[in-house]
């Protein structure tokens, strides 16, 4: 009976993973129209931040509960992965991790820290400087700031090729976590295959377009 319990509170467990990793997607789509638009109009990209940036909606209520959502995936991708090495104490003699899993599902753990550590930058980079912008220092609004505070990030090379290697461990993390949430939530009809290619074409051109922005605004300011 316990067991039981114990199984279907694991199954819990990776279903909530994968549903809040679902919406993150959405988040991270979202975030690359914007970012995108930065290389084809600064004048668009500037329009569309400071109408994100100052909406009460975006600002009160999608916002604070993407943080929370970021946190719950995380939180509990370290607390299945910490069970999942507790139930395996004693490693297999002659175990060859490569020869039945893809690096992805072996280091999920290793790419989401890195992709952890990495959403920690940008908040550091953008949105606390934002809040203390609006909220402490009170500053006039400037509808024509973004774009050039988005080129200033990267100016450095080093700051460009960690944030394009956080995008390429954020692809393999996404081809790995987006077949395996479908799995976690037993989803299995005529549809799922095209699901399947659709989240293997957002996990690789996504992240590619990410580290794309970032070269254009590298090289050509």
């Amino acid at each position: 009976m316990a067991k039981s319990a114990l199984l279907k509170s694991s199954i819990a467990k990776k279903v909530a993973m994968a549903l809040s990793g679902l919406f993150l997607m959405l988040f991270l789509a979202q975030h690359f129209f914007i970012n995108m638009t930065s290389v084809f109009s600064s004048d668009t990209f500037n329009s569309i931040s400071h109408f994100m940036g100052n909406n009460p909606l975006v600002q009160f209520v999608i916002q604070p509960i993407l943080i929370v959502g970021v946190v719950f995936h995380f939180i509990m991708g370290f607390v299945l992965d910490f069970k999942n090495r507790k139930a395996r104490p004693i490693a297999y003699a002659n175990f060859n991790g490569a020869a039945g899993a893809s690096w992805a599902s072996r280091n999920m753990i290793i790419s989401g820290s890195v992709i952890l550590a990495f959403l920690g930058l940008h908040f550091y980079d953008f949105w606390f400087p934002e809040m203390v912008y609006k909220y402490v220092e009170c500053s006039p609004l400037d509808e024509t700031r973004y774009f050039h505070e988005l080129v200033a990030k990267f100016e450095s090379p080093v700051r460009t090729g960690l944030y394009s290697l956080s995008f390429i461990l954020l692809a393999l993390h996404l081809q790995h976590g987006f077949s395996s949430s479908f799995q976690s939530i037993g989803q299995n009809n005529k549809y799922t295959k095209g699901l399947k290619n659709f989240g293997l074409g957002f996990a690789y051109v996504v992240p590619a377009g990410f580290v794309f922005i970032a070269l254009f605004h590298h090289f050509n300011h």
